[in-house]
């Protein structure tokens, strides 16, 4: 099957989802290039993908040099990302997705103001407690919320990791608490645009999607394990 009828036949999956789960808005699809060649890139968007996830500053170095001609392309970070490696990121990058702390908030707003810019963000939110991830733990909410004043990012949503099980009911719970914070967070700071959730990769997308993603983050049910290419 090739990428175009892949992505047919998840976007299918997608649309039902959320007839399960009882939306109706747009989702987002994600391309996680990352550790696949600059020619994937411009495959996934010669198949009308027009956002991709790369999780590493100096691999995404490279292979940016060969951009060209994509216009309306979203380069959006997704990993964990450095102090020291902020500044390079926010050359690279149109959105960084995952800002794990106030500590990060505060020196991304800061080299975007050196840049005269205001970047688009998310705020990573680990909602599985599981000590080898990062983000902000949900009853964080006054750490939360001195992110918004910071003037030099925009805060466009939340983003999370489901947990690593395969029991869908606490995965299902990790997207709900997503979902909750988020409304908790629009009423309590007054950030009625804050829409965004990305949550939702190749293996629990379709229950992201039924409890309300905007958008999901794939990699492998798009492109096959990396060894069999």
């Amino acid at each position: 099957m090739g990428l175009k009828d892949t992505l047919k036949s998840i976007q299918s999956k997608i649309e039902s989802a959320q007839e399960r789960g009882g939306f109706n808005h747009p989702v987002q699809l994600i391309a996680v290039t990352k550790i696949h060649p600059f020619s994937l890139i411009q495959k996934c968007y010669d198949s009308g993908i027009i956002s991709i996830g790369e999780n590493r500053i100096q691999e995404a170095s490279q292979k940016f040099e060969s951009f060209n001609n994509m216009p309306n392309l979203t380069r959006r970070f997704i990993g964990h990302l450095q102090s020291n490696k902020v500044n390079k990121c926010l050359e690279l990058f149109d959105t960084i997705d995952s800002v794990d702390s106030l500590k990060l908030a505060r020196k991304i707003s800061n080299a975007a103001l050196r840049l005269e810019k205001t970047i688009p963000v998310l705020l990573e939110i680990n909602t599985s407690g599981e000590s080898q991830k990062n983000g902000f733990l949900s009853n964080q909410i006054d750490e939360i919320g001195e992110c918004f004043q910071e003037s030099n990012i925009k805060i466009d949503g939340l983003m999370t990791v489901g947990p690593r099980t395969t029991n869908t009911e606490k995965i299902r719970e990790s997207f709900i608490q997503l979902r909750e914070l988020r409304d908790l967070i629009n009423q309590s700071f007054n950030q009625p645009n804050m829409r965004e959730l990305s949550m939702g990769m190749s293996g629990d997308y379709e229950i992201a999607v039924e409890e309300g993603s905007t958008m999901v983050r794939l990699g492998t049910v798009l492109f096959g394990r990396r060894d069999s290419f």
